[in-house]
């Protein structure tokens, strides 16, 4: 290592500041985890315990044995993949429209859609809408009020304008109307973009929570990350706790294993989704950011 001592000196520290920071961030993570697979009646014993003499997958078993817990994850898993879908095509859509400068009224829908990223409305009106459509205890209420976001309109709209016209030009000599230079030339080349903008999807309804709370009453339609603060937070006084109640009756199992075990699937599946868009998020994070 070369430098002055004082160098050398800053450093060190900062590799041990670092590694110090990093193994307080990561220990939360790894109890989770040890937590969640360790044999009920050794946790009982022991309490406290960092690494587990005896491995056991019990509390999964009885988490994915509970109709509760299985209608939750069904709940969250249409919510993300329909809701990212139905997004997807809304925002690719909006941003491609803009995107073309012979759209009459083009500016107008610009700043228009700017103004939403600007201004938050604020709780009460978007629940008069959902009221007023009737719209109170259903799934749906979860997605059509949040199907895009003006910021990600105007990103993805960078990226097309960097799609040069020449395409659609040759696309229309070929007899290719308004949508199907859209869906056979645009969306192909959008793989970067979309795939980026569909994992931010993906992670926002997967982790719907407080809207949840706002329009779903009937338990048996609430999203999965409800069911799980009912299990952390008081499963007796949260709303829906009845169904956690349920889960977590189960004597022979301790609630701290159940609730590890709830924590980690409600973490995994966005992880495991994120390795299959790695090759493509990085050139959709920088999207419309560079024009060649």
């Amino acid at each position: 290592m070369r430098g002055s001592f004082a160098d050398r000196l800053f450093v060190v520290f900062n590799a041990g500041a670092l590694g110090l920071i990093g193994l307080v961030t990561f220990f939360p993570l790894y109890y989770v985890f040890i937590v969640s697979f360790t044999d009920p009646s050794e946790y009982i014993k022991g309490g406290v315990i960092l690494f587990p003499k005896r491995w056991s997958l019990v509390s999964y078993e009885y988490l994915m044995s509970t109709n509760a817990f299985l209608r939750a994850i069904g709940n969250s898993a249409f919510l993300t993949i329909v809701g990212t879908a139905l997004s997807l095509l809304v925002t690719s859509g909006i941003s491609y429209a803009i995107s073309r400068r012979r759209l009459m009224g083009r500016r107008v829908m610009m700043l228009l859609i700017l103004l939403t990223t600007l201004f938050n409305p604020g709780i009460i009106p978007p629940y008069i809408l959902v009221r007023d459509l009737h719209l109170i205890n259903s799934i749906w209420s979860l997605i059509l009020p949040v199907l895009s976001s003006g910021w990600y309109v105007l990103l993805m709209k960078g990226f097309f304008d960097s799609i040069p016209v020449s395409l659609e030009e040759a696309a229309r000599i070929d007899g290719c109307n308004d949508i199907s230079v859209w869906f056979r030339v645009i969306l192909p080349l959008s793989l970067p973009s979309m795939a980026a903008f569909g994992l931010f999807y993906a992670v926002s309804y997967w982790n719907t929570f407080f809207t949840a709370l706002l329009y779903i009453n009937d338990f048996t339609k609430q999203p999965l990350q409800v069911l799980l603060q009912n299990m952390l937070i008081d499963a007796s006084t949260a709303s829906g706790g009845a169904a956690a109640m349920e889960m977590m009756s189960e004597q022979r199992i301790p609630p701290e294993t159940l609730k590890m075990a709830a924590v980690v699937i409600a973490t995994v599946p966005i992880l495991l989704v994120y390795p299959f868009l790695q090759k493509h998020f990085a050139k959709g994070a920088m999207v419309g950011s560079v024009k060649e």
